[in-house]
């Protein structure tokens, strides 16, 4: 488990993650008013792909941060940290594949 006074790899560009997730977190809110609103169904998806898309952005970001700064910076401090590391990024694609 990751220390919590530990600087993580998204932290220089942590306001530009919460800005767009604040957007998704908008789009979210699109999409439960077109619901109530009753609108078409093919308008919905096409935002909830829009909205997908988004998060995939986030997520893609996010785990090239991970790379770069986490797993460089444990397997500088040792083999065994660098494979959790890449094992912990592994296991964490694993799961972006299949949602």
């Amino acid at each position: 488990m990751a220390d919590e006074h530990q600087h993580h790899g998204y932290i220089n560009r942590k306001d530009d993650y919460l800005k767009r997730l604040r957007r998704i977190e908008g789009q979210a809110r699109g999409l439960q008013r077109m619901v109530e609103d009753e609108k078409y169904c093919i308008d919905i998806l096409t935002q909830v792909a829009a909205m997908t898309k988004a998060l995939q952005a986030v997520s893609l970001g996010l785990l090239e941060e991970h790379m770069s700064h986490c797993v460089v910076d444990a397997a500088r401090q040792s083999e065994e940290q660098g494979q959790e590391k890449v094992k912990e990024a592994t296991e964490a694609i694993a799961r972006l594949v299949r949602s």
